[in-house]
């Protein structure tokens, strides 16, 4: 069974196709655990589960669990002071928040795909052309790397990147099925192929190779249309995305798979850091939970 994970807020979530698990280190150096039952929307809609449409619908449903889980390791990670000044004061997340916040992370994918291409028309190529798309993507692969490196020399960043190590180094030593403990967990690679940073990587291939075959297909399209077909095809990139991204787990010792995802494996060099052994007890704690989920359903 394959695992998804989130580094949280001084903590990490790990996924199963059925339960969410969080844990977060308190200030009193305790780790707290909260356990959530999920049932995926494509086990409802059964076309929904097909290849293309599970990955939309995988990317909405891990963006609304992984908001959730920041909550969760907010309110445990921080002592907040209420209003009253008696007692921690809770972070309340109710449906108007999401809403903002899914609204913040369309807008910011929307300007990863349009900036670009502004900035080639700026330029004075002719849309479409293959200067032109080469442009582009050359432009969005510098926003994607100065965005990682960006997030990396962030200091109070810092401390997630090493517990997006340590869930990646908890990943990868219970899929090669060694003891869950610190002394064997922390020789794991905190690198890992099913990562959103490698997932958005393909999304830069992909879309560089959509829009190269979009003016064969339908020429002579104008400047509005060429802005609007970059839209509409963020799904159909994400679906196609995430397929690419599964096989990649499954095959990840091809040789061809290696080549591949090797791009992607270097970008987590900026997005992940070495975890300390306390991190990694907080993520081995988080596997090992939902391990036992799976075990006793």
């Amino acid at each position: 069974m394959a695992f998804g994970g989130q580094a949280l807020i001084e903590g990490v979530m790990i996924r199963s196709r059925k339960h969410v698990v969080a844990c977060v280190r308190t200030p009193k150096k305790d780790i707290v655990t909260d356990i959530k039952q999920i049932n995926p929307i494509s086990e409802k809609y059964r076309i929904l589960g097909f290849p293309f449409f599970r990955g939309i619908v995988n990317m909405i449903e891990s963006l609304h669990i992984g908001i959730k889980s920041i909550m969760f390791s907010a309110n445990n990670a921080f002592e907040i002071e209420g209003e009253d000044g008696k007692g921690p004061e809770k972070i309340e997340f109710g449906v108007l928040e999401i809403a903002v916040l899914i609204a913040g992370v369309l807008g910011i994918t929307a300007v990863f795909f349009l900036a670009p291409f502004l900035l080639s028309t700026w330029l004075g190529l002719e849309v479409g052309s293959l200067v032109f798309n080469v442009a582009e993507a050359i432009i969005r692969l510098a926003m994607f790397v100065g965005y990682l490196s960006a997030i990396s020399l962030w200091g109070q960043y810092k401390r997630v990147l090493m517990y997006h190590g340590a869930e990646h180094k908890a990943i990868n030593a219970h899929e090669a099925g060694v003891p869950m403990d610190v002394e064997h967990v922390k020789h794991y690679s905190r690198l890992h192929p099913r990562c959103g940073t490698s997932f958005l990587f393909i999304v830069l291939i992909i879309s560089i190779v959509l829009f190269t075959i979009m003016p064969t297909i339908m020429p002579k399209m104008g400047f509005a249309i060429n802005l609007a077909y970059r839209m509409l095809l963020i799904p159909v990139i994400a679906g196609i995305s995430y397929e690419l991204l599964r096989l990649s787990g499954k095959y990840k010792d091809s040789p061809v798979t290696k080549v591949f995802i090797a791009p992607g494996l270097a970008f987590q060099h900026l997005t992940t850091k070495e975890p300390t052994d306390d991190m990694l007890e907080v993520s081995i704690k988080a596997v090992t939970e939902v391990n036992r989920l799976i075990c006793n359903a």
